[in-house]
């Protein structure tokens, strides 16, 4: 899974921000720092960043952005998430002519782009026990919706887990109406499959002790769709 001819390094202003900023890289030990960071800059060097309304994309966003998705594929052997080239930051929140509404953020896999509003996602690493994270939810949709246009074993994985999990949950109702009950996960999630897959990854990476203590069965299923065995998961 981290096999890698060659490492590719990240400059010393990039890894002071992934050390400063990013506490899920904090909690790797000095290998799986190693291989977060190239699969950090693989990211940067493999996707086009774009600023909307006169933003000016930084090396603080473009590490951030990419250490998010890195954090959530940490798992996958295929980590590239093919459905996405481009991330579109805007200041704030934006204007979608996909539905006519503003939003916080979007997946747009017609443009293959990763839409998020800069001031909304920093907010979501702000307070990191409110499992609420805009850069978490939308890379969740890119990886959910891509592992159903794919059967690479990352894919297979995140797909047949969340299938198990989905079956387990229609198949027990009275773990149904405790999930409901506990408010442990905020009302979107029960919106669709999607909003739901994508809540319960923000709960999983911003409370994981909680998540597991609470509903174990789910957590577990969870962390076998993100192949996590690492950081203390």
């Amino acid at each position: 899974m981290h096999f890698y001819l060659f490492k590719k390094r990240l400059d010393k202003e990039q890894r002071s921000i992934l050390r400063r900023q990013f506490s899920f890289y904090q909690k790797l030990d000095d290998t799986e720092k190693e291989r977060f960071e190239h699969r950090v800059a693989t990211f940067i060097n493999s996707k086009y960043f774009l600023g909307r309304e006169d933003l000016v994309v930084t090396t603080e966003m473009k590490v951030l952005v990419a250490a998010t998705s890195t954090m959530l594929t940490f798992g996958f052997r295929d980590y590239q998430i093919d459905l996405i080239d481009k991330i579109i930051i805007y200041p704030g929140t934006f204007y979608s002519n996909s539905n006519e509404a503003y939003h916080k953020g979007e997946l747009n896999p017609k443009l293959k782009a990763l839409v998020i509003s800069w001031e909304d996602f920093l907010y979501g690493y702000d307070d990191e026990n409110d499992n609420i994270n805009l850069g978490i939810h939308e890379f969740t949709h890119a990886i959910h919706i891509n592992s159903l246009k794919n059967n690479d074993v990352s894919s297979l994985i995140f797909k047949v887990a969340f299938s198990e999990l989905t079956d387990m949950l229609s198949a027990e109702e009275n773990l149904r109406k405790q999930l409901i009950a506990s408010k442990y996960f905020r009302d979107y999630a029960f919106t669709n499959q999607f909003e739901f897959v994508a809540v319960i990854v923000e709960t999983f990476i911003e409370t994981p002790e909680e998540f597991k203590r609470q509903f174990p069965r789910i957590y577990d299923k969870t962390r076998e769709m993100l192949n996590f065995n690492f950081a203390q998961y």
